[in-house]
């Protein structure tokens, strides 16, 4: 990571984090897609799973307040199962994989070695899936940006989301903002 405090951008997988009120230093999230070309960065086509994007986030935050590796732990340990390959809790396919797109060689050496030492930690049965890519990132449709917070009641929301709040409020209170 860089040294300076300003504030990052961090494509991250196809989790729809916390939003930014929820988590202490995260100052934007973006939905969106990553890993094809900008051309097929729109959900009906990304739904085919034929054109190489994931769904992703695009997470802007502020590295005096949150830092990458921080946001990492929760993102292997709250936002979803690392093991899975192209599945995310209900949903499958390749646009489901669970993948990090790093800002930069610092980030990419970072990510790699704390997958390593989860791996080497056997935390989980299986080894991690999560890929390292490189990609732009294309922001979704309007109506996919902060879905979760404007239907909170959503039943999809509330089986799959609502837990994983419920975990971070758990396993990370010192960055919950509720």
């Amino acid at each position: 990571m860089r040294s300076s405090a300003t504030p990052r951008d961090v494509p991250a997988d196809p989790i729809d984090l916390p939003p930014r009120r929820r988590l202490e230093g995260v100052t934007n999230v973006v939905s969106g897609y990553a890993g094809g070309a900008a051309k097929d960065a729109d959900y009906d086509r990304v739904s085919t799973e034929s054109t190489g994007h994931a769904e992703a986030v695009k997470i802007t935050y502020d590295p005096d307040h949150v830092s990458f590796g921080k946001l990492l732990e929760v993102y292997f340990l709250v936002a979803h199962d690392p093991t899975e390959v192209n599945r995310q809790g209900p949903d499958t396919g390749p646009s489901y994989r669970s993948a990090i797109f790093p800002q930069s060689s610092e980030q990419e050496r970072f990510a790699r070695g704390y997958i390593a030492k989860l791996n080497a930690a056997h935390i989980w049965k299986k080894r991690i899936a999560t890929r390292i890519e490189h990609s732009g990132f294309y922001p979704a449709e309007a109506y996919h940006q902060g879905f979760a917070s404007k239907h909170p009641t959503y039943p999809y929301i509330a089986i799959n989301d609502r837990p994983k709040l419920t975990a971070l409020k758990q396993k990370f209170p010192a960055l919950y903002k509720g």
